[in-house]
Formats: structure tokens, C-alpha cells, sequence
């Protein structure tokens, strides 16, 4: 079973609140997806446990356990969960300074600023403690160097090659075979990767591999499973892999 939600597109700023940041948390028991939507604030989104996925225009975003999105107040996006994901969001007001860019960005949930905030949604929590706090978590957060986003190629020339990695992404096609298939240089396809994408064909297959993996282990499939699925040879090869773009063991996030 698959739950759609509607929620309004709404401008930056467009509502006033009486928070700075608020959080919210819930967890998901069928497959959700989300419509385009924007909010009067910005967004932090962040699972406790289990994957989502946020898509920006053409740019698509995994969350996990340890890897947040940041969300722009105002900013159009769609979303989805797999059932059994414990999402949370956290609101800013907009207007509210901090050291993240006025774009989405992956955000690293590190353990200190998870303590931060969860200390916010301590019921007793005095006036001063949250303003504190508050202004501790704005200071922490820092955009990551790690990111589970794939960005999309939308020219006819590398449409077929989109589809065909997306739908299985253990594909071993090169792109030289592909320039082959599709009657052009490998040059050819490599700039258009590159101006499309702003990455190589290797780095951008390797993206949506570690961006698969991730819903992969979410719904419980074994490692081993998952790393042949994606295109691995060996699951060590796969956890190493993973790890680097993650920041987590393939095991540790499927135990989450």
C-alpha cells in the first residue's frame, strides 16, 4: 500500500510563527510520498531510523540516520518515505541566521547536535535553557561533505542511460558501451555528463548505487543482497564503498 499526502506550496515567510525552531517526528506505516509542496520556513529533515528521499527539481536527495537535508524556507520539493521510516523535521523560522546557504544541502547529524536537539523538545525546558540551545544548534550546523544526491540529466541525449541505471543499477554497461548503443564518441556523453551533472559517468553511477543500497537495506535486505544488487562483486567491497559516502557501515545502518 502507498499513502499520497497533499500539502500547499507556500512562500518564505509567508506565515508568521512563534518558534525559532521546532521539531516534529513520526513514523510512517505504509510507503508515504508527499507532493510538491514549499513551507513558510526552512526545514531540517533528518531520520531516526530507516530512508527517505526529497526531489528538488531535478536534484534527488536521500536522508538517512546520519545524513540530513537542509530545506530552504519557500523551496518546491517532493518527498517520500518507505514504510517503518522514523522521520523528523525540525522548523526554522525564516529569517533565522545560520551558517547553511539559502540552497538545499546535506547537513551531517552529528551526535552533539542531535543531543541539541533534543533537548528542545524537553517539555520543561526554561525560556533561557531553549534560547541557549537554540543558539547552539544554530552554530553547529554545517553543510557535509558527504551527500547522498544524485542529480538527474534531463537532455534526450542521456535519457535512456537515466532510465536504464536507475531501474537496475548492478548494470555494468560502460559508457563507452553506451556511446556505442546510442551512435556516439564517448567524448560526447562524457561532456554532456559533466555539464549535466557537474560528475563523471563513474561518479554518477556510483550516486544512484549508494542511493539504492541505502532504501535496499532500509527495507531489512541482507548485505550481501544489496551489494549484488547494486553492482558489487563482494560485500566487503560494497561496505567500503558505502561507508565512504555515508559515514556508516552498511550493517550499523541496516540495524537502525
Amino acid at each position: 500500500m502507498r499513502v499520497t499526502r497533499n500539502l500547499p506550496a507556500v512562500a518564505a515567510g509567508a506565515v508568521d510563527v512563534p518558534f525559532v525552531i521546532k521539531g516534529y517526528e513520526e513514523v510512517v506505516a505504509a510507503d508515504t510520498a508527499w507532493n510538491d509542496h514549499s513551507h513558510p520556513w526552512h526545514e531540517l529533515l533528518w531520520n531516526e531510523r530507516g530512508t527517505s528521499t526529497a526531489v528538488v527539481g531535478s536534484q534527488v536527495w536521500c536522508i538517512t540516520p546520519t545524513l540530513g537535508l537542509w530545506m530552504p524556507a519557500g523551496r518546491l520539493h517532493s518527498a517520500s518515505a518507505v514504510a517503518g521510516t522514523s522521520y523528523r523535521a525540525h522548523f526554522f523560522r525564516h529569517g533565522t541566521l545560520s551558517a547553511l546557504p539559502d540552497e538545499p544541502v546535506g547537513v551531517e547529524i552529528t551526535p552533539l547536535l542531535k543531543l541539541l536537539l533534543e533537548r528542545l523538545e524537553e517539555a520543561d525546558l526554561s525560556p533561557r535553557s531553549r534560547t541557549v540551545t537554540e543558539t547552539m544548534v544554530l552554530d553547529v550546523l554545517r553543510p557535509s561533505p558527504r551527500a547522498l544526491l544524485v542529480q538527474l540529466p534531463t537532455s534526450a541525449l542521456l535519457r535512456p542511460i537515466v532510465d536504464a541505471v536507475r531501474a537496475d543499477p548492478a548494470g555494468r554497461r560502460t559508457l563507452t558501451g553506451w556511446a556505442s548503443a546510442l551512435g556516439c564518441s564517448p567524448r560526447t556523453l562524457t561532456r554532456a555528463f559533466r555539464a549535466e551533472t557537474g560528475s563523471s559517468y563513474v561518479r554518477w553511477v556510483a550516486a544512484v548505487r549508494a542511493q539504492h543500497a541505502v532504501r535496499l537495506l532500509a527495507r531489512g535486505f541482507e548485505v550481501d543482497v544489496v551489494a549484488d544488487a547494486v553492482g558489487y562483486r563482494s560485500a566487503s567491497a560494497f561496505g567500503a564503498a558505502f561507508r565512504r559516502t555515508t559515514g556508516m557501515t552498511p550493517g550499523r545502518f541496516r540495524a537502525h
